[in-house]
């Protein structure tokens, strides 16, 4: 029996096939298409808007409302109702729209009657194409049925706002957003290199041309054996993949888990046992996930949704027969061109070949970007435009040091891009014969060069690195992979495997750092509006004592006759470490008179990402015997930029005066109360950024083990003197960012910041 919204929606699908099928132009069409679905959800008002440029929205189709507004009114992404669910990709209904405090009036619209609101995001290829609006003179909530009988049909209305007809329309309307021919590209530079190839552009995407199953039984079957072919061709390719060691491997690893979760199948099961086919199946169940998790701020749990949108586009692209069929070009060197990926789309190229990956729709913490990162291609992204610009088969050169794309480039580039290249793997060969030095600076500075883990692969970078220890372990990831709350005895075999990889080198804990855009599977949602700042980290393990009072025994009993060094994130107050510190030595005390296996000495540390700490930091350090910097959050905190937000990831840098003024300003006191101070944020895995911290004063940098090379490097090229005097000559600057100073400086005096 099928379910009162598939039943609904069916009903709709069915007219709104109808009318796409006639031969109107493209306007009529979607103006009776607006039309018939206001009238089936008894809605007084309702419009199409189709996304133009990128960013804004433009009313295409309407009815109940003014006319003359078709073709002029426009929302940027963000702005009103509409605009934030084109930007959020999701779902927004309210009884009353006037007083939402996102409501924006447009008086040409003529709205003025309408009170309640309903905006459903249509997606294509994971971005908005524009957006369906139903509107009513009353205040009315739109309950889950209703909302799922539009977001059903969306799907299918999505494909027609998509459509050539559509696109021609769109050219029309903004030509002066086309981009025309150009050769040289600026974008984000995600991986360092230089590459130059024969393109290929990456398309895989199915579109989901039948949403209702005829016979429940045979798309059962369909998935059934898409599901087991995928997952097969899954573990033979990346069994045969020969990636080496570090997080790339973990991803690819948590990747084909995804492919194969159970609790993901069943979902599936379940979808097509309510009416659709098994395309649609799998489109329903990662709108589902979209709309529960897009809203989070956490980069882990954005980049698991970007896994399941490839997953689910592979899985599609199995049940369609059209797997495995990228394009293939008779050439040793590629460069794969795509809107977007996941991290397994490069093993279905020979990988060998790719000497570059241009990403229209690309962040540095996307999974794609780190596996080729570990392959050492070179990465580069947000070139508006390119994944339709391109043209297989044509030459193109990626510069991923400046993060610059030439399309057909000329003799000379060529010729530059080659002595690049060949100077690039002798430096390669360089940084493998590094593993034996000391990280000492050309004036007899050292430097301890520690690691950040979390993955169990991660662990085989202390062998491969030679690195002086663990810097920070993030012990969250274990309890996010668990289905369950880890118990103690399961802690301690997680902690006992690092300390005993570790030897005699230094390691540091930090406590469970979840929040509450992160919570873990077996917890419950709060749903905060402002998850950053909200109830996460050490909030969390303080309120939920025996959560922490299990971790800390668990830490105590692994580190058994070693040094224990544990710290405590989100600290905002001394009040706070005071009372995690008492609750570390409450189990300690209980630990010596259970057992006499205990660690032969503890040091109790904090983070320092909290500006508030920084007011408070004479009394805290003399009472803690170590700090450690989490630049990421301290950074987001002190501009109050949300560094999960693409358009503000280079509004703000971490190499500007006031950033760097506040970081001198830590390490001068913890020098001052003689307490050991690392960095354990990304700053530290950035060969321009850790010398500026070095030249602050800065001896300890904890990074992933991808940088450990470049950053030692880097650290053998300098001398601390001279750089001290430099960086603080620059602290009253009032320049936005002094990133091309200190970049100029290194290579004035042949410090290696590659």
């Amino acid at each position: 029996m099928q379910s009162p919204a598939i039943n609904k929606a069916m009903e709709i699908l069915q007219q709104l096939r109808s009318i796409s099928e006639g031969q109107d132009g493209i306007e009529v069409k979607l103006n009776k298409i607006v039309k018939m679905i206001a009238e089936q959800m008894q809605a007084d008002a309702a419009a199409c808007y189709i996304t133009i440029g990128g960013n804004r929205l433009v009313l295409f189709a309407a009815y109940q409302m003014n006319e003359e507004a078709i073709n002029k009114v426009l929302f940027r992404f963000g702005e009103g109702l509409t605009g934030e669910v084109a930007q959020n990709s999701r779902t927004i209904s309210v009884a009353d729209a006037w007083s939402h405090p996102k409501f924006v009036h447009k008086p040409e619209l003529g709205e003025d009657n309408y009170k309640s609101y309903i905006g459903i995001p249509l997606i294509r290829w994971h971005r908005s194409v524009g957006v369906l609006a139903l509107q009513s003179k009353e205040l009315h909530e739109y309950t889950a049925l209703e909302t799922e009988i539009l977001e059903t049909v969306a799907m299918v209305l999505s494909e027609i706002v998509s459509s050539e007809e559509m696109s021609e329309w769109r050219k029309n309307y903004d030509r002066g957003s086309q981009m025309g021919y150009r050769e040289k590209l600026k974008g984000l530079s995600l991986s360092k290199g230089y590459g130059m190839g024969v393109a290929v552009v990456h398309r895989r995407r199915q579109i989901v041309s039948k949403i209702f199953a005829e016979d429940k039984e045979k798309e059962l079957h369909r998935l059934e054996i898409a599901f087991g072919q995928m997952n097969a061709d899954l573990d033979k390719k990346l069994d045969a993949a020969k990636l080496g060691i570090g997080e790339h491997v973990d991803i690819l690893d948590a990747y084909r888990m995804f492919a194969s979760d159970k609790g993901w199948y069943k979902k599936l099961v379940n979808n097509i046992q309510s009416g659709l086919t098994a395309e649609a199946a799998v489109e329903r169940a990662y709108e589902d996930m979209w709309n529960r998790l897009s809203g989070t701020t956490d980069v882990y749990l954005r980049e698991r949704l970007h896994d399941l949108r490839d997953v689910s586009d592979r899985l599609s692209s199995y049940l369609s027969g059209d797997f495995g069929s990228v394009k293939s070009i008779d050439s040793p060197d590629i460069i794969v061109v795509a809107q977007t990926m996941g991290p397994a789309d490069l093993m279905d190229y020979d990988y060998s070949k790719i000497r570059g990956l241009i990403i229209e729709d690309g962040t540095p913490t996307m999974h794609v970007a780190i596996v080729a990162k570990a392959l050492n291609i070179p990465v580069v992204a947000k070139i508006k435009g390119i994944f339709s610009e391109a043209k297989t088969g044509e030459l193109i050169a990626v510069d991923g040091m400046e993060g610059y794309v030439y399309i057909r480039p000329s003799q000379q580039v060529q010729d530059n891009f080659r002595s690049k290249i060949e100077e690039r793997q002798r430096l390669q060969a360089k940084l493998a014969e590094l593993r034996e030095l000391p990280a000492c600076s050309k004036d007899g500075i050292n430097i301890n060069l520690y690691l950040n883990v979390g993955l169990a692969f991660d662990l085989d970078y202390i062998e491969s690195t030679n690195c002086d220890g663990i810097g920070l372990y993030r012990t969250e990831i274990p309890f996010m992979a668990s289905e369950i709350m880890p118990d103690v005895d399961r802690q301690i075999s997680y902690y006992q495997e690092l300390m005993d990889r570790s030897g005699d080198k230094k390691v540091v804990f930090r406590s469970l750092d979840v929040g509450s855009d992160k919570l873990l599977p077996y917890w419950g949602n709060v749903g905060e509006e402002n998850p950053a700042i909200g109830w996460r980290s050490i909030r969390i393990t303080l309120d939920r004592r025996a959560i922490l009072r299990k971790q800390i025994r668990a830490f105590l009993r692994a580190a058994a006759g070693k040094e224990l060094n544990v710290m405590f994130p989100m600290i905002t107050n001394l009040s706070e470490f005071e009372e995690a510190k008492e609750t570390l030595m409450l189990e300690l005390e209980k630990e010596k008179r259970r057992s006499d296996k205990i660690p032969k000495k503890v040091n109790v540390g904090l983070m320092i990402e909290v500006p508030s700490v920084i007011f408070q930091l004479d009394s805290i350090l003399e009472q803690t015997d170590f700090i450690s910097i989490g630049t990421n959050d301290l950074a987001q905190f002190i501009f109050a930029c949300d560094r999960g937000n693409p358009r503000l990831t280079e509004r703000y840098d971490v190499l500007s005066a006031p950033f760097l003024t506040v970081m001198n300003e830590i390490i001068s006191k913890a020098n001052k109360h003689h307490v050991y101070c690392s960095v354990c944020g990304e700053m530290a895995s950035n060969p321009i950024e850790a010398m500026a911290l070095i030249g602050l004063g800065y001896r300890n940098l904890s990074m992933s083990g991808s940088s450990f090379g470049r950053v030692k490097s880097m650290v053998r090229s300098i001398n601390v003197e001279e750089i001290e005097d430099y960086v603080h000559s620059l602290l009253k600057s009032n320049k936005k960012t002094l990133r091309p100073q200190l970049i100029s400086y290194a290579h004035d005096h042949g410090i290696e910041i590659y």
